[in-house]
């Protein structure tokens, strides 16, 4: 009996340490619950047309991607990227990089608008949201990279981002005299994130930044005349 005694408060103070131990640091990622709600914007989709509109005005567009049944080439690294049940790509995050294929030659200088509609599915608290891109003359960088308008989109909501390619956060007007072979988006730097990526497209842009007056030529000046006897 004393033996049994002995095992019972071994047990008891076993479970009031382990009641005394702070909680869990990674906990699982929290999953959107009840209906999805889509994010009122400037630029909208219109599945009526099959494209993205900026107040109502269709944007002219290089590319688009809108995932029916496939990965339209797009790559998550270590992240799980499969077409959704639907419609879309989902993406579970391990490797917060997506990239899209390469190859795209796009002007950036005519095209320099990013426009991707995505929705929060599970939120694993570390949004980060930069979109990087590679040229001919340069691999993706932290010095070229941009942005998106607005807040980060909510767990359980469906949001356009859009990214001024003519105003990043890095890069000054590389993208605007450029041709863009490759994009790549952050979507979050925690693993266990979900997101269905529903449509990405490289659009024109209305409301670009004009493009940097060039330089005015320098020439040597002339020597002076020489008087007339």
């Amino acid at each position: 009996m004393k033996h049994l005694s002995w095992i019972g408060l071994a047990v008891a103070a076993a479970l009031l340490s382990a009641c005394s131990r702070p909680a869990e640091q990674n906990q699982a990622p929290t999953v959107a619950s009840g209906p999805i709600v889509e994010r009122a914007g400037p630029v909208a989709w219109n599945a009526a047309t099959g494209g993205f509109e900026l107040s109502g005005r269709p944007l002219k567009t290089a590319k688009l991607w809108t995932f029916d049944g496939s990965t339209d080439g797009f790559t998550g690294g270590r992240s799980a990227v499969a077409p959704a049940p639907d419609q879309g790509l989902a993406v579970t995050v391990v490797d917060p990089s997506l990239r899209s294929p390469a190859g795209l030659d796009i002007p950036g200088g005519q095209y320099s608008q990013v426009v991707v509609r995505l929705t929060r599915v599970a939120d694993g608290g570390a949004w980060d949201g930069a979109l990087y891109y590679a040229t001919a003359a340069h691999p993706e960088s932290a010095a070229f990279l941009a942005k998106p308008s607005g807040p980060q989109p909510a767990l359980g909501e469906t949001a356009t981002l859009v990214y001024d390619m003519s105003r990043p956060a890095a890069g000054a007007g590389d993208w605007l005299g450029s041709r863009i072979d490759q994009i790549r988006f952050d979507l979050e730097d925690k693993a266990g994130a979900r997101f269905v990526i529903h449509q990405v497209a490289i659009t024109e842009n209305p409301n670009a930044a004009p493009p940097p007056k060039p330089e005015p030529e320098t020439t040597a000046s002339s020597p002076p005349l020489a008087a007339k006897p």
